[in-house]
Formats: C-alpha cells, sequence, structure tokens
C-alpha cells in the first residue's frame, strides 16, 4: 500500500487531455461514481473540454508496442477555475482494481500543485467518502459552510448524504 507521498511505481500521471480514455472515463463516471451516475457520454466529453486542467494517471505495462510499454488509463481528475481566483477539484475517480496504491491522493496532491502554479488562493471539492485522501493534500472542511450556497438540478438529488462506502482518514 502507498501512503501516497511517493509517486507509485508503475504508474505515471498526464495531463495531457487528447491521451484520455473519454469511453472509459465515461464508464467509470456514468456507472460506478455516486455524483455521476447516468452522466451522458457527451456531458463527460463537454466538462472535459471545458475543464481548466485535467489528469489521467496511467498504469504502464510491457506491451509489444515501438517503445515496449503500453498505458492503460486507471484514474481521472479534473479541475475548473477562473485561473487567477478559484479553482474546483471534482470528478476524481480511481479504478477500483487500482485502488490502495496511493492514486487518489496523487491526484489530490497534483491539484494542489496545479493550483498553486497559478498562485489561485482558493479550492474546494466535494466528497462523502475520501475526506483524509484530501487531507493529505491540504483540503480542509469549509471554515464557514453557512456562506456557501448552490443551485442543484441534478434529477434524483439526494436529500441527506448517503452513507460512505469506506472512510480513509490520515493517518
Amino acid at each position: 500500500m502507498n501512503d501516497g507521498t511517493a509517486t507509485p511505481p508503475g504508474y505515471r500521471l498526464g495531463e495531457d487531455p487528447a491521451e484520455l480514455d473519454l469511453d472509459r472515463v465515461h464508464h467509470w463516471l456514468s456507472t460506478d461514481a455516486y455524483w455521476a451516475l447516468g452522466r451522458p457520454r457527451d456531458v463527460v466529453a463537454r466538462a472535459v473540454a471545458g475543464s481548466s486542467g485535467v489528469a489521467g494517471i496511467y498504469r504502464e505495462a510491457p506491451a509489444e508496442g515501438p517503445d515496449g510499454t503500453a498505458a492503460q488509463q486507471v484514474a481521472f481528475a479534473r479541475i475548473v477555475s477562473d485561473g487567477a481566483t478559484f479553482a474546483w477539484l471534482c470528478d476524481v475517480y480511481v479504478d477500483p482494481a487500482h485502488r490502495g496504491h496511493g492514486l487518489g491522493r496523487w491526484l489530490a496532491r497534483w491539484s494542489v500543485e496545479w493550483i498553486a502554479a497559478r498562485d489561485i488562493k482558493r479550492a474546494v471539492l466535494a466528497t462523502w467518502d475520501a475526506h483524509g485522501v484530501y487531507e493529505t493534500a491540504g483540503y480542509r472542511p469549509v471554515a464557514v459552510p453557512s456562506r456557501w450556497m448552490e443551485i442543484d438540478l441534478r434529477p434524483g438529488r439526494p436529500t441527506a448524504e448517503p452513507e460512505p462506502r469506506t472512510v480513509e482518514r490520515a493517518p
């Protein structure tokens, strides 16, 4: 198990949107991500295209290609930002077969580095079950939640948070 502070061996992070396997990302989000169940593929494609930053984590595996490797995407995250004052980390997903290797923590660290490189002072995210993953990168609960408001027009919006699948807390 990787504690999230080191780059997991055999994996690499890429920020090129053209490298993303959008069919795979769509499948993950629309069938397994509680916040995006049923999200249409065209919406995933538009969300990626409209994002300020994207990251894919790829598992390098031996193959018969010219460079001797083939990469399979195993994780995804994106950032929506104005590039100056605010950023939102969203759609963070790690393939279940690759969980437990620190990939979620790596994506959280990537987001902090992306934000810091642009001197952005505020970033947010929402999670029901991975607070510990994001805490390791420096995210904290909103200091004054009563200041925040939202419009949420998603069908079937839950009126209460579901029971977390797993809660991972930082040591």
